[in-house]
């Protein structure tokens, strides 16, 4: 009866949170050539439409459009020749189904005093709280840093994971972080199912006694933030003062970084894709961009955890290779490869790739930098829509319960397999340069 009675009021409290979203419609594109790539990419971004994965050949894209642009959208589609298949016709449903079913899941949550379930999305406050507590109860292992505040003034906090307190200057150093979007929720569990794996349900020992971790798990708070309030559906920050009146709020923290900065991104603060005023603009960039800096001289590997597409991404955003490009991309096919042995089987296979030639253009983002700055393996990953034989009814970033713990365990494949990898490579760089 208690179960029932959170759900309902759960439900009740939020049947008109979405109403913004109300005829939202997501749209699947065909595209069938590179001149038809560009034509639908440049009349997205015109339209500022909302565009979940770009359509390239051989693979279609998604847009979420609003109401009042769906007759324009489609007419240009048809006399353009480009095909399409309307997916969802008003996302608020879907919207709506997700939080019923969460909300279920945290009526059931059997969160325990260190550490948090992965049978739901947990929000800023509970993510805070078990940070802090998890350095209380593991002091010899964790700690907690506050590596600087959001726009908005939320502490963006990070673990230091390591049995020497980050003091062997010998041990490589992995970082990972997630939440750079704040929409992605999945990508949450990834950083979670780490910390439990390093600090709380330690089966392979060698991963902490041999590399120390930098695990920052909502790198974007106030976006994060938001999207319990409302925006389910907001990816930037929060940040104001860029348009009169406030029209217009908040950066793309993926396009925020030093590196390319603004050559593949907005402009204009009303995208979702606008960089900002400068490089570092935003002070959630700028403490990952400090937090690098700091250990740049034992980083191995950089992870930045987004969704969605099951993929293993590499730099650089403007289709130029790095000198290490093959040992990059081996890696990265074989995180891939021990992901897609443990994955669900109706999840399609991992891609790995240049991220300009796998996707499109991109700039100023974090990997890109992660790997200019300090860390030889740098990846973006972007996890699985969920998707399993009974849950085909949430779209894109929306999360099923079911999929959550599954997203943690199965990334940590890759992760672990990264890491191990980067750190013995970053051993024998230091023998061959101290010959």
């Amino acid at each position: 009866m208690k179960y029932l009675l959170v759900f309902c009021l759960f439900v009740a409290g939020v049947l008109a949170k979405h109403e913004i979203y109300d005829g939202h419609a997501v749209y699947q594109v065909d595209v069938t050539s590179m001149d038809q790539v560009k034509l639908v990419h440049d009349f997205e971004n015109d339209l500022m439409l909302d565009v979940w994965s770009d359509a390239i050949p051989g693979r279609p894209g998604k847009v979420l459009v609003p109401k009042f642009k769906r007759e324009i959208f489609e007419n240009f589609l048809k006399q353009s020749g480009v095909q399409y298949k309307l997916e969802v016709e008003n996302i608020k449903e879907q919207l709506e189904l997700e939080d019923q079913l969460l909300a279920a899941a945290a009526a059931k949550s059997n969160s325990s005093r260190s550490r948090l379930s992965f049978d739901t999305i947990h929000n800023y406050e509970a993510v805070d709280a078990y940070l802090q507590e998890l350095a209380k109860e593991f002091p010899n292992v964790v700690t907690v840093v506050e590596g600087g505040k959001s726009f908005e003034g939320r502490s963006i906090k990070y673990l230091r994971i390591s049995t020497t307190n980050f003091q062997d200057a010998s041990k490589p150093v992995v970082m990972m972080q997630s939440l750079l979007h704040s929409r992605e929720w999945v990508t949450l569990p990834a950083t979670l199912y780490a910390i439990q794996k390093l600090v709380i349900d330690v089966t392979e020992s060698d991963l902490i006694n041999n590399i120390d971790w930098i695990i920052l798990p909502v790198a974007n708070p106030d976006g994060y933030v938001h999207t319990f309030n409302g925006g389910r559906l907001w990816s930037k920050n929060r940040a104001t003062g860029y348009m009169i009146a406030n029209f217009c709020v908040g950066v793309d923290l993926n396009s925020n970084f030093d590196v390319n900065w603004g050559t593949a991104s907005s402009s204009n603060v009303c995208s979702d894709i606008f960089h900002g005023r400068s490089a570092f603009s935003e002070p959630e960039t700028c403490v990952i961009r400090d937090i690098i800096a700091e250990h740049r001289n034992r980083m191995s590997l950089f992870l930045d955890i987004h969704s969605f597409g099951s993929m293993i991404l590499y730099g650089y955003g403007n289709g130029v290779l790095p000198s290490n490009a093959l040992l990059l991309h081996l890696l990265g096919v074989q995180m891939a490869q021990a992901i897609d042995r443990v994955k669900w089987s109706t999840n399609k296979d991992y891609i790995v790739g240049n991220s300009f030639h796998v996707l499109n253009s991109a700039s100023g983002i974090a990997s890109d930098y992660a790997m200019q700055a300090a860390a030889p393996f740098s990846y973006t990953y972007e996890l699985p829509a969920n998707r399993n034989n009974s849950s085909w009814l949430l779209e894109g970033f929306l999360v099923d319960p079911h999929f959550i713990e599954q997203a943690g365990f199965e990334t940590w494949e890759g992760i672990k397999l990264g890491a191990r990898a980067a750190a013995a490579a970053a051993k024998e760089l230091k023998k061959v340069s101290a010959v």
